[in-house]
């Protein structure tokens, strides 16, 4: 897939002298990123007052060309930010001085000559870590100025969502742990943040992974950290969620698809409070309240000998089910216009109406994706629509083609999950298409991540 056309993931400050390098540095992420540089420690700090997204430092800058150049414009920009991303760059030999880095605050660092795919790699987990930091700064923010209590975002009026606020304001101020269930598309993490959010730790970080994008071999180093030189490519240690999580609430969506080994980790780590990072024997002491969810049976995955029971009552201590949207009885009328304002606003569009008839329409389908299919559906037809009122024609193809309702004699779907995952397949097919065949701007506009549009590009074979 050509990058052409694709949004930068960030913005990226890079100060390497060397001109050639800098070049070869900048033609390779200015895919990825919105890329500025500088070749001297000097023009750095200013460029640093831009307050990008993440830095990239070589060690040996000019005036002097010595390792206490770039371990001093480390040090400048974690003075300006504290919480700021900074990946260092070595030559063979510095390994010290890279670790050096790393101990002053540096997220990691990588050794030259340059490997692009170990790079990217770096500055990706980077920029996670990034947008991580920047959403719970946002969340200590709005709970030092009064903000309202997050569980008012949850947008509906029905009886299921009134008990289902109810719920949150209860258990909200405990510290117990939450299982949330429902249906794809529910809102299942935005339920987590409004418990966190009205929480005694809403404060402290909220950590969401989502275990279903984590690739297997690679799980037990997300979720628990690992240690210098555990397996190829640990070139540093590096803490894992659960550390991130320190104080605060780490939220496990599709909790279901973890591995028998992780699942036997994770049922220590909410027994003792300890962990251990991979290749590490040490035990870390943390401190957090867990959150699972799923939209499985999980007493059915027991029974099945597929999911630890011992795990299950652990993390079941109090069950939350969230109503799927065909049960919200008027919530559609009132999500659509939330949408509506949601997308015109970040558009820069004035606002637009939806037509008497493309409302019926919305109404009357079933929605088997819930509040995150309907949001989609709103989301393209604002974005198709040319005049100011939303009709019918504008709306996406399985709504024009009278799928609201199904036809009589028209044969039902095997069972509950393929309907989902048929939903899953035609919104997906329909949003790159949409994105002209941009997979990264499809991600965007669905809300979705790097990791989770690569899962279901292979899970449906697009």
């Amino acid at each position: 897939m050509s990058d052409a056309g694709q949004r930068p993931l960030g913005r990226l400050v890079i100060v390497e002298d060397d001109p050639f390098l800098l070049d070869q540095l900048t033609w390779a992420l200015k895919g990825k990123f919105a890329v500025t540089s500088a070749r001297d420690a000097a023009q750095g700090r200013l460029l640093c007052e831009s307050d990008p997204d993440l830095y990239l430092f070589d060690l040996r800058l000019p005036p002097s060309n010595q390792v206490r150049e770039g371990l001093d414009l480390l040090r400048h920009v974690r003075r300006r930010d504290a919480e700021a991303t900074v990946v260092m760059m070595s030559g063979e030999g510095e390994r010290a001085h890279a670790l050096e880095a790393v101990a002053l605050g540096a997220f990691d660092f990588f050794q030259k000559p340059i490997d692009t795919a170990e790079l990217l790699a770096i500055l990706n987990r980077a920029l996670e870590r990034r947008r991580l930091v920047v959403e719970n700064r946002e969340l200590r923010r709005e709970a030092g100025a009064g903000a309202a209590p997050a569980f008012e975002r949850l947008v509906g009026r029905s009886a299921p969502m009134q008990r289902l606020v109810k719920e949150i304001e209860k258990i909200a101020p405990t510290d117990a742990t939450v299982l949330i269930q429902g249906e794809s598309g529910t809102g299942k993490e935005l339920v987590a943040r409004s418990i966190h959010a009205a929480s005694p730790r809403r404060d402290r970080a909220f950590v969401a992974v989502n275990a279903s994008a984590l690739p297997e071999s690679l799980a037990e180093s997300e979720l628990f950290g690992h240690e210098k030189g555990a397996f190829t490519g640990a070139v540093a240690s590096r803490p894992g969620r659960f550390e991130l999580a320190q104080g605060g609430t780490l939220f496990l969506d599709e909790i279901a698809t973890l591995s028998a080994g992780v699942q036997a980790k994770l049922l220590r780590a909410i027994e003792s409070r300890e962990i251990e990072r991979v290749g590490g024997g040490r035990p870390i002491a943390v401190d957090f309240r867990l959150i699972s969810a799923t939209n499985e049976d999980l007493a059915a995955r027991v029974a099945a000998g597929t999911f630890r029971e011992d795990l299950y009552y652990r993390i079941n201590t109090i069950p939350i089910a969230i109503p799927p949207l065909r049960d919200r009885e008027g919530d559609v009328a009132v999500l659509s216009e939330h949408f509506l304002q949601r997308v015109c606003a970040r558009e820069g569009m004035a606002l637009k109406r939806l037509s008497a008839g493309a409302l019926a329409r919305l109404e009357a389908h079933p929605w088997r994706g819930n509040v995150r299919e309907l949001a989609h559906a709103v989301e393209l037809a604002v974005l198709f629509s040319e005049g100011g009122e939303i009709g019918e024609e504008d709306l996406p193809r399985t709504l024009r083609a009278g799928a609201a309702a199904p036809r009589a004699g028209s044969a039902a779907p095997a069972s509950y999950s393929a309907a989902v995952e048929d939903f899953e397949r035609r919104l997906l097919r329909e949003a790159i298409a949409a994105a002209g065949g941009v997979k990264a701007e499809a991600a965007r506009r669905l809300g979705l991540d790097a990791n989770q549009i690569k899962y279901l590009c292979r899970k449906f074979g697009l």
